[in-house]
């Protein structure tokens, strides 16, 4: 356990390397894993002792911190086929995250808490289904959006829809690039070219940043990149959902209290056939045979002074 909440592996050192495979946490959709397994282990990851903390974000543009979400009413869980998971608790007014304002930037996966809730985070951006605006208006489920810029530049309003319901739109690069392939100016410009046309769409800096696929996330280049583009963290997974169930990284295939769940804005043509919806609901009810609930990443978050 360590003072910026993250418990579990501590692994920031030159040369450590994210594990790759033939199939990634962004890429395809099935459930036998050979289109969209995860590729990554994720390790939490924090500066090392002594370090200046991460580059500076300025407070009066920091998200707003909407209440602990509502699980919506029965009726509206009903439209969808779906049984209302329990509010979420009232966030913590002692975040389990600390972010600096300066120096290396933390990686992490989980976040240290006892409250049995799962944060879930939705990638990239291709498919922009109206229905699942409805459905996170009626459900009222908090997500986190990582958006990759040129996948959802053809409808910057679509994002602006589920950000009006309180979710936080974060950097997820320009265009999907391999970042441990890439040269450090082109690591550079994938994350503050985003960084900057995301900012200019949403009105607030993305705070955090998910590499495509984890890829280079505890490499130093990646991390130095991330600190000269403004987010203050870096975040992986622990689960990854598919269509009908997730992949875990845990051998038990359990959920834990703090887990982050990726998940991707993805249609019929990546589901088999499923929509949108359909995978997000799957997904809810997973989370709800465990005994969990969803809370909001960003409440348990705790945004670097200025």
């Amino acid at each position: 356990m360590n003072r910026h909440g993250w418990s579990r592996t501590t692994a920031y050192a030159a040369g450590a390397v994210v594990l790759l495979a033939a199939a990634t946490g962004c890429a395809g959709g099935g459930d036998s894993g050979a289109a969209s397994a995860a590729l990554v282990a994720p390790s939490t990851t924090t500066a090392p002792a002594g370090s200046a903390a991460p580059p500076g974000r300025d407070t009066a543009t920091a998200p707003p911190a909407p209440p602990a979400p509502a699980a919506g009413d029965a009726a509206a869980w009903a439209k969808w086929h779906l049984t209302p998971l329990p509010p979420a608790p009232r966030a913590p007014a002692d975040k389990p995250v600390k972010l600096q304002r300066t120096g290396p930037v933390p990686v992490f996966s989980e976040v240290r808490t006892t409250d049995k809730v799962v944060f879930v985070t939705i990638d990239d951006g291709a498919e922009k289904d109206p229905a699942f605006v409805e459905m996170l208006t009626d459900l009222k489920v908090p997500v986190s959006m990582f958006l990759t810029r040129d996948i959802v530049k053809d409808d910057y309003g679509y994002f602006k829809r589920l950000q009006a319901l309180g979710n936080h739109v974060h950097n997820h690069t320009v265009d999907h690039a391999q970042l441990s392939r890439a040269a450090p100016e082109k690591q550079k410009s994938e994350i503050c070219d985003a960084q900057a046309a995301l900012t200019q769409q949403y009105g607030t800096p993305p705070l955090l940043f998910r590499p495509p696929y984890g890829d280079g996330a505890n490499t130093p280049a990646v991390n130095s990149a991330v600190q000269q583009c403004g987010p203050r963290a870096i975040v992986l997974w622990r689960e990854s959902m598919q269509i009908h169930d997730m992949q875990y990284q845990a051998a038990d295939k359990k959920l834990r209290p703090g887990d982050i769940v990726l998940a991707h804005f993805r249609g019929p043509k990546d589901l088999k056939g499923e929509t949108m919806t359909q995978m997000f609901g799957e997904l809810l009810a997973r989370i709800q045979e465990q005994g969990f609930t969803v809370a909001r990443l960003e409440d348990y978050i705790e945004v670097p002074a200025a």
